[in-house]
């Protein structure tokens, strides 16, 4: 359930830093009982921002299949990322 805040409650930052940190999800920010502003912990944002990250990047890889477009054989980018990496 998300967590909905006055934006007085703004005055006691202590209080919303420990709730943006304990929720570890959004708190969205009222102003006049609508909707105004939505903060979070940096934890979160980038969480939040790796995932939209992830799905961009399936996003791309779902049109290339869909075009065609030469793909890689995961065996041999494997296989070259050992040759390169891992040193016996």
């Amino acid at each position: 359930m998300p967590e909905i805040r006055p934006i007085k409650d703004l005055r006691n930052t202590t209080e919303i830093s420990e709730l943006c940190h304990k929720a570890k999800e959004p708190i969205f920010i009222t102003k006049n009982g609508y909707g105004d502003l939505v903060i979070m912990s940096m934890e979160t944002y980038e969480r939040k921002l790796a995932k939209v990250d992830l799905y961009k990047k399936l996003a791309e890889a779902e049109n290339q299949i869909e075009n065609g477009e030469m793909l890689l054989d995961a065996n041999s980018v494997f296989k070259d990322l050992r040759e390169k990496y891992v040193k016996e």
